[in-house]
């Protein structure tokens, strides 16, 4: 789902990240830039993306949110992913891609695959603003519970829950929480 850039309370229930389309379009010029800059070995970086990357990127994924508020996860998805590839090399350090990777691996939790969904997921974690984001790791440790990985579970589900409270467990099945409560003792 997407990350509005002013949290309501139905995006704080959602862990702040709840489709990558409002993030896009209502972030600051940050996500439009590299995380860092680049040791001074390194090829520089462009400041930003162009002009014409950006709008690209924030059409594709207006439509994508589109859809997938529609309901069309297999569709938004591919838009999601044609947003991606537009992304400059090395991918993981641009915002952008964080809130990329947390819309498909969403979308790959909703629908079931949730080897997938983890796969994205840890990728967006290397990403600028993954680590420590609630709902990256709410969804992260969900795919791992249903993967029958519990102890990775309970890890990522206890940081979501540090990270945003019970607020994060609103919207989801009540399970997460419940498996959760079994490894630490939650207030």
């Amino acid at each position: 789902m997407t990350a509005p850039a002013h949290p309501t309370k139905r995006a704080l229930a959602r862990g702040v990240l709840c489709g990558a389309a409002a993030l896009l379009l209502a972030a600051t010029p940050a996500i439009a830039q590299p995380a860092a800059e680049p040791p001074s070995k390194a090829p520089a970086m462009p400041a930003e993306l162009d002009d014409r990357t950006y709008a690209e990127i924030t059409r594709l994924t207006d439509q994508g949110q589109v859809l997938f508020d529609e309901g069309k996860l297999d569709e938004a998805r591919k838009l999601f992913m044609q947003a991606w590839t537009l992304i400059p090399e090395p991918q993981s350090e641009w915002e952008a891609t964080t809130w990329l990777a947390a819309a498909i691996g969403d979308i790959d939790f909703l629908q079931g695959r949730y080897a997938d969904a983890r796969k994205t997921l840890q990728f967006a974690m290397i990403c600028p603003g993954g680590l420590g984001n609630p709902f990256l790791h709410l969804r992260l440790g969900q795919s791992h519970y249903e993967l029958g990985e519990l102890d990775r579970a309970a890890d990522e589900l206890m940081r979501a829950y540090m990270g945003a409270g019970d607020e994060i467990f609103a919207a989801e099945d009540p399970k997460y929480r419940a498996f959760l409560a079994t490894r630490a003792k939650l207030d």
